[in-house]
Order: C-alpha cells, then sequence, then structure tokens
C-alpha cells in the first residue's frame, strides 16, 4: 500500500473544504494517509522531515505545487522523491497541460494509480523554481489585477484583469535573450515575455500552447507594445490560443534565456514577483516526478 502525505492548506483562495474532505476519503480508501496543514512556511519542510518515507501529495493549486518542488529541490529530494497533485487551486494551470483531472475525486485516483513522469523545471538565477510558466510585464500586472476579482469571478478574474492591464500598459524596454542569441535589443517596448514548460497561464489561457513540460526546453513567447486596440485583439486571440500567428508576437523554444532592462513585474506559477531589471531561467530535465494519467 503507497504511504502519502497530503499538503494544503484548506485556507487558501479556491480550496473547498468538502472537496478536501472527499479526496483525503478516496486516497484513504487505497492508501495509508497522513494529512498535514500548511499554515506557515515553515509547515512544509516539517511535514517532509516528519514523514520521509512518504510520497507528498498537494492538495492545492500551482503555488502549492511550486512551493514543494522548491522546497525538494532545496533538500536535493526533487528527482527522488515523486510527488502526486489534486488540483484544488483557481487556476491549476499545471494539471490542465499534463491532464490531471480537475475533478479532486478522480485526480485522487490518478494519486493512487497514475506513473510517476519525470518533468522538467525552470531554475532561475537565485535558485528560486518554475514547474509551469512565469510571465513579465502585462501578464503579471493582468495577475494584480485579477487578485481582488477572484473571490467573486473565479477563472474570469484573469480574464478581466488582462482586459484592464492590456488597455493600460505601455510596455518595457527589455532586451530578451534566448540560449545565447539575442531575439529582443530593448529599443521596442515589450508587452509581455513568457517562459514555461507548461500550456497555459491564468486558469487556461494558452500562452504557450504547443509547450511539452518533458523536452528538455521550454517555450518563450515575446509579445511587442501594440496601440490599445490591436492589444484588445491580441488579447482575444490569446485567450483562443491563436495570438502567435501576430506579426508582433515572436516564438521561441530554447534551454537558457535572460530578460534584462526597465523594471518589470513577473508572476511565477501563479505567484507574483516584484519588478527586477534582470532575470534568468535554464532547464533542468527530468528535475523531478510527478504521478500523472497513464499506464
Amino acid at each position: 500500500m503507497r504511504k502519502l502525505v497530503a499538503l494544503g492548506n484548506p485556507a487558501a483562495g479556491g480550496v473547498d473544504g468538502d472537496a478536501r474532505e472527499a479526496v483525503l476519503e478516496v486516497l484513504r480508501g487505497g492508501a495509508d494517509v497522513e494529512d498535514v496543514v500548511l499554515r506557515s512556511p515553515g509547515d512544509l519542510d516539517a511535514a517532509l522531515d516528519a514523514y520521509a518515507d512518504r510520497v507528498p501529495v498537494v492538495l492545492g493549486g500551482d503555488g502549492t505545487l511550486h512551493a514543494v518542488v522548491a522546497a525538494l529541490l532545496r533538500r536535493g529530494e526533487a528527482a527522488a522523491r515523486p510527488v502526486g497533485l489534486v488540483p484544488l487551486g483557481t487556476g491549476n494551470d499545471l494539471a490542465r497541460a499534463l491532464d490531471v483531472p480537475l475533478d479532486p475525486r478522480a485526480a485522487a485516483r490518478i494519486v493512487l494509480d497514475g506513473r510517476e513522469r519525470p518533468l522538467d523545471l525552470l531554475v532561475d538565477e537565485r535558485g528560486g523554481v518554475v514547474v509551469n510558466a512565469v510571465h513579465i510585464g502585462v501578464g503579471a500586472l493582468a495577475s494584480e489585477r485579477a487578485a481582488p476579482l477572484k473571490p467573486v469571478l473565479r477563472r474570469a478574474a484573469y480574464a478581466a484583469g488582462a482586459l484592464i492591464a492590456g488597455v493600460r500598459g505601455r510596455g518595457w524596454r527589455l532586451r530578451v535573450t534566448v540560449d545565447g542569441q539575442v531575439v529582443g535589443d530593448g529599443r521596442r517596448r515589450v508587452l509581455m515575455v513568457g517562459v514555461g514548460n507548461g500550456t497555459s497561464i491564468g486558469g487556461g489561457t494558452p500562452l504557450m500552447p504547443g509547450a511539452r513540460p518533458d523536452d528538455g526546453l521550454a517555450d518563450v513567447v515575446v509579445s511587442y507594445t501594440v496601440p490599445p486596440w490591436s492589444r484588445l485583439a491580441f488579447a482575444l486571440l490569446l485567450r483562443l490560443g491563436r495570438h502567435q500567428r501576430r506579426d508582433d508576437v515572436l516564438t521561441f523554444r530554447a534551454r537558457e534565456v535572460r530578460v534584462e532592462g526597465e523594471p518589470a513585474p513577473a508572476n511565477a506559477d501563479g505567484e507574483p514577483r516584484p519588478p527586477a531589471t534582470r532575470r534568468s531561467w535554464t532547464v533542468h530535465p527530468a528535475a523531478w516526478r510527478l504521478i500523472a494519467p497513464g499506464g
């Protein structure tokens, strides 16, 4: 019988208490389960220490998964200790990319019966991780605008935030380098830079629809600033996953990405990051494992 430790914060946004109890019921029907509520940052490492022989199962969204994978990498356990995922967050974008069911009970059954799938990891210049995607610029502003709207609009909050940010944003002068090649020299303002292993952000917005989380490469999207009326068209095509057809949108695949220039806000796995003048990411292939659908 598989030994699990369920990790999550029932007080976090998007986590439904009844759904969480239903998940635990399913897990306990096929595994030995310990349930740990994460109320403070120190609780995570304490749980991983106390239950070192158990598979950590995230009951939450991309932010909680991000925290667990970051902790495992810091502890030197990411490659050896698989992670289960039951998506109880608002966006759940990595779950969407990996076909993990959004129905909590179905996802719990995957934890019991799925296979361990090696996945790539983006690691930044400070050792921080990205499990799904990081985006700089207007997308990060959209997430900030969406935050107060989530309790009411749920997934639709990101679309509303994107509309507000997209119309108001002027863009940033950013120099973008992929695998040593300069693809944006900073003279033309950039509306958004996206880097990721997953396909979507903001609860299903397909920023990088062709991305694969296990091919050793990150997908990169660079969108240049255009007049406000054209930004609305970009936003619509982005929601449809057809934005990459535009002349003001460039796409690349790379192992290393560097962004430098004017301070711009960022968002990594749904969590805001403060404006910075320099950021970089390197793909670490097969750096961690998720229990995913499949035989």
